[in-house]
């Protein structure tokens, strides 16, 4: 798929709003966008009427090599991130496939991460609203956060911070899942799959 070089790259954060909600493995994907913002020189402010708050940059090299970038952080809890970032893309013209989603993947070991373009939502709810909205091609990060341990509910485990053991790790991760997102952006799926789905 083929998507102008002059159009912008929205990339999406999924979590919830609000300190309480800060550390749970549920937002991973705004520790992730909270790293590239900085990385960007950037500080996440309310987008006029949609229902998140942005960064706007670019990534990459300067000149002809770097890419304009919106980041973005729905403000409308996680299973109603669907028309935040569907009125975000509008706004800003974004082509479907330049969207990003960034977020926590119950099938897959923690911090291991697996690129893609398209697919179901596996039960996100994040996902099932966002493709509820536009559709299911869009690029996804899935940052692995493993399954539950022993009876524990999915609901009350994605919404549990990271353990103690976990949080050793986190920042490599996070920082790891961050350098993925650039790579999808700069250079492809292709190549970004190949260097990160370890």
């Amino acid at each position: 798929m083929t998507t102008d070089a002059s159009a912008p790259w929205l990339i999406v954060g999924l979590g919830n709003p609000g300190p309480e909600y800060a550390m749970n493995r549920h937002n991973v994907g705004f520790m992730v966008a909270d790293l590239l913002a900085g990385r960007m020189g950037g500080r996440f402010k309310r987008a006029g009427k949609a229902q998140a708050q942005v960064v706007e940059g670019r990534v990459g090299p300067p000149g002809m090599g770097s890419r304009r970038v919106v980041l973005a952080k729905p403000m409308s809890f996680m299973n109603l991130s669907g028309g935040p970032v569907n009125a975000l893309r509008d706004f800003y013209k974004v082509p479907l496939g330049n969207v990003v989603a960034v977020h926590d993947e119950l099938d897959v070991d923690y911090g291991v991460l697996r690129l893609k373009l398209g697919g179901g939502d596996n039960g996100h709810n994040g996902l099932k609203s966002m493709t509820k909205a536009m559709g299911s091609e869009y690029h996804r990060v899935r940052f692995g956060i493993g399954r539950p341990p022993g009876r524990m509910q999915v609901a009350d485990f994605v919404l549990k911070d990271f353990a103690s053991a976990e949080r050793k790790e986190l920042d490599y991760f996070v920082d790891r899942a961050a350098d993925a997102v650039e790579a999808l952006v700069l250079e492809g799926l292709e190549r970004a799959q190949s260097t990160y789905n370890s």
